[in-house]
């Protein structure tokens, strides 16, 4: 099983030079072993990912689980720009929790009606399938998943996968502070080989403008992995105001009280044998 990193910011993408090591698209992580693709989150960073799975694949039908932690652009933007969605070859299966008010389907379908993208859904040929999922554990061959709510406005959902004895965690949009969110994410990340997670503010713009955003520091990541007994930290969902010096400023200090703590950058590639 490996995870690799297609994009690691938070909120909104950007595309700017003093952004280049870390990189500038959104948040989507592809999990790979032997029973197939999995992937978490649709931000911009999806539309690499569609890239390389098609160089890959070349004629071969592509066939993936997609997991959405939530529906906030930042975490759906990819999809239409994700090109193996447009090949009758190809089946994707997503999997999310319902909305207050609409389906998977239809939180997808929404971005792309008129007048906010010139195509809908229906352009798209590939065989696709819409499941909702609540706090559970489901089964896929050889690897399992497990979900739990996240504190995060209008709802977001953390993944706990394991995969022969190996586990790795997708902890996103998590804001501290409400017992239930504090209680499910330390459950996701008991003894976790890979712990990936909201780090997207610092301290103090955390304590003096960001409460209630719905998004965790670099500290909160570092009290986590040790009461819940962590083996190695991502720090995940870059600020879009953390330029690649900042994020190193903020890995130092967050290395400092965990040392086996790294910051997701774009093409990372974690290998858990």
């Amino acid at each position: 099983m490996y995870a690799r990193f297609w994009g690691v910011r938070g909120s909104t993408p950007t595309p700017q030079r003093e952004n280049l090591r870390y990189g500038g698209n959104t948040s989507c992580v592809e999990i790979r072993t032997r029973e197939g693709i999995f992937i978490f989150d649709c931000g911009t960073g999806l539309r690499r990912l569609g890239n390389e799975l098609r160089r890959e694949f070349g004629k071969r039908p592509i066939q993936a689980r997609v997991f959405l932690s939530h529906y906030h652009w930042d975490h759906i933007q990819g999809i239409p720009f994700f090109t193996p969605l447009y090949s009758r070859a190809n089946y994707f299966v997503f999997h999310s929790f319902r909305s207050t008010d609409t389906t998977v389907e239809k939180a997808l379908q929404d971005q792309m009606i008129n007048p906010y993208f010139p195509v809908d859904m229906m352009a798209m040929l590939a065989h696709r399938h819409f499941y909702e999922i609540g706090e559970e554990r489901s089964a896929y061959d050889s690897l399992t998943i497990t979900t739990k709510r996240l504190n995060h406005p209008q709802g977001c959902m953390g993944f706990r996968i394991e995969h022969h004895g190996k586990t790795v965690v997708y902890a996103t949009d998590n804001e501290p502070g409400n017992s239930a969110g504090d209680q499910n994410v330390r459950a996701l990340a008991q003894g976790a080989d890979l712990f990936i997670y909201d780090s997207q503010y610092t301290p103090h713009e955390y304590k003096t403008a960001k409460k209630n955003w719905g998004h965790s520091t670099w500290e909160e990541a570092v009290k986590i992995c040790r009461e819940a007994e962590v083996k190695k930290l991502v720090l995940f969902h870059h600020d879009p105001d953390h330029n690649d010096k900042m994020i190193d400023t903020i890995l130092r200090q967050a290395r400092r009280k965990f040392r086996n703590t790294i910051a997701a950058r774009e093409g990372l590639t974690l290998q858990l044998s």
